[in-house]
C-alpha cells in the first residue's frame, strides 16, 4: 500500500464490528515509528484472516505504541452505535502509552479527544499506514472475542460470521431468541420474520 502523507508521530484510529448484530464495536488506535514500512499492510477489510494474523505481532511488536477498547452491546444500545464507535476509539488512544500530537481518524466522524487536533478521512485505512495497522488490531482482536463467546453460543456460528447479519446468524436468532451479546436497538430480524411475543 501506498503511504500518501503523514503527521510525526500520529496517531491512526480505525474501528470493526460496526454493522454487526451481536458482540462490541472494537478500536484501536496505533502509533507507527516514522519509517515503518510493510508491503503486506493494508486495510483489514482486503486481507486474508491469514495475512491479518500474520500482521497483527509485527505491528504489536514494531510500532510505538497502541491501544484496542472494545465497547458492549448493554452500552451501544444506551448511545447508539456511531457513539460507541467514536467511544471505543476515545478508549483505545487512551490506552497509548504516549500521547499522540495528531489524531487520525478512518471515516468521517469523530469527536474531539481532549485537545488533539484530528482529522477524519474517509477510506483513511487504504490511505495511511497506521490507520490501516489500527484497522487490522481492531479486527483481530474483535474476532478472538467473537470466537471466545462462540464457546458458549454455538448455535449463532460466531466463529464463522463473527456477529455479523448472515442469513444462518439471524436464522438461530429466530429458533433461539437472542443473548446478552445481542445489541437490542438493532433489527435483529426483517419484518416478516418479527418473533412473536
Amino acid at each position: 500500500m501506498r503511504k500518501f502523507y503523514t503527521f510525526f508521530n500520529e496517531s491512526g484510529t480505525d474501528e470493526a464490528g460496526r454493522g454487526c448484530l451481536a458482540g462490541p464495536v472494537t478500536a484501536a488506535a496505533v502509533v507507527l515509528p516514522k519509517h515503518f514500512q510493510n508491503t503486506l499492510l493494508n486495510d483489514s477489510k482486503l486481507l486474508s484472516v491469514k495475512n491479518r494474523e500474520r500482521l497483527k505481532p509485527i505491528i504489536e511488536e514494531q510500532c510505538i505504541t497502541y491501544g484496542v477498547a472494545h465497547i458492549h452491546p448493554l452500552k451501544i444500545d444506551e448511545i447508539n452505535i456511531l457513539n460507541a464507535s467514536i467511544l471505543a476509539m476515545h478508549k483505545a488512544i487512551d490506552k497509548l502509552i504516549e500521547t499522540p500530537p495528531y489524531i487520525i481518524v478512518d471515516g468521517n466522524k469523530f469527536k474531539p479527544y481532549k485537545e488533539i487536533p484530528y482529522t477524519c478521512i474517509v477510506k483513511g485505512d487504504s490511505k495511511y499506514m497506521s490507520i490501516a495497522a489500527a484497522s487490522v488490531l481492531a479486527k483481530t482482536h474483535r474476532d478472538a472475542y467473537m470466537e471466545k463467546i462462540h464457546e458458549e453460543f454455538p448455535m449463532y456460528n460466531w466463529k464463522k460470521n463473527k456477529g455479523y447479519p448472515t442469513k444462518e446468524h439471524r436464522d438461530a436468532i429466530k429458533k433461539y431468541g437472542i443473548t446478552k451479546y445481542h445489541r437490542k436497538s438493532f433489527r435483529l430480524l426483517p419484518e416478516q420474520l418479527t418473533l412473536e411475543l
